[in-house]
């Protein structure tokens, strides 16, 4: 298994607190920087699904992005603690001290560890149009339901992805979103609604900035 040096930062890298039962969304990404288009998709997926939590999972650093000029894991966890103000949604770095490098390993290790809580995996329909590029993604497809909410301009390419394709047959209904917790994977569900343009990678541009 690839790993990361593992790296330990009380407060930074520590799993928020849960319960058994718990119907708990995933949130993950570099988060460089956080905007408010991150934090209508965390809202609303809550409202949507009827979520009990949701973690934000910063992450060390995306396999599929160049991360040589990316803030440090406390910049940007502290950024996004101060930036949140909703009380359920928590933001931890907790991977870092893992070792992680693949969602899939995060993913593997919380339905693990924790098998009576209901994790829900959620990304924007950017995500999903490269859904396929990511490592062991029919392994993540098959450990957790996936929450998809639709971003400007990337519908129509998420549908028609490999992955979305690949994947059909469990798709649920918009409408299902609060059973999709209890959906044995694979499933997932598509959601529209409000959406915004922003992107951190606009913002960084804006800044002059080329970070990943």
């Amino acid at each position: 298994m690839t790993l990361r040096p593992p790296l330990r930062i009380p407060g930074i890298t520590t799993l928020p607190p849960s319960a058994s039962g718990m119907r708990i969304g995933l949130f993950g990404g570099s988060f460089n920087p956080i905007h408010d288009g991150h934090i209508l998709v965390m809202e609303e997926t809550m409202r949507r699904l009827e979520l009990d939590a949701l973690w934000v999972l910063v992450t060390p650093g995306n396999p599929l992005k160049n991360n040589a000029k990316l803030p440090s894991l406390t910049e940007r966890v502290t950024a996004a603690r101060a930036r949140i103000g909703h009380p359920r949604i928590r933001v931890t770095g907790f991977e870092a001290e893992k070792g992680f490098v693949y969602t899939w390993q995060t993913i593997a290790f919380l339905t693990r560890t924790m098998p009576d809580r209901r994790f829900v995996w959620i990304m924007g329909a950017d995500s999903l149009a490269d859904f396929h590029r990511w490592e062991r993604w029919r392994d993540i497809a098959a450990m957790v339901p996936i929450a998809v909410y639709a971003r400007p301009g990337s519908g129509r390419r998420a549908l028609a992805s490999r992955a979305a394709s690949v994947l059909d047959h469990a798709q649920l209904d918009e409408s299902a979103g609060p059973l999709l917790p209890y959906a044995q994977p694979p499933a997932w569900i598509y959601l529209q609604g409000r959406q915004s343009a922003l992107s951190s990678t606009a913002i960084r541009a804006q800044k002059g900035l080329t970070t990943a």
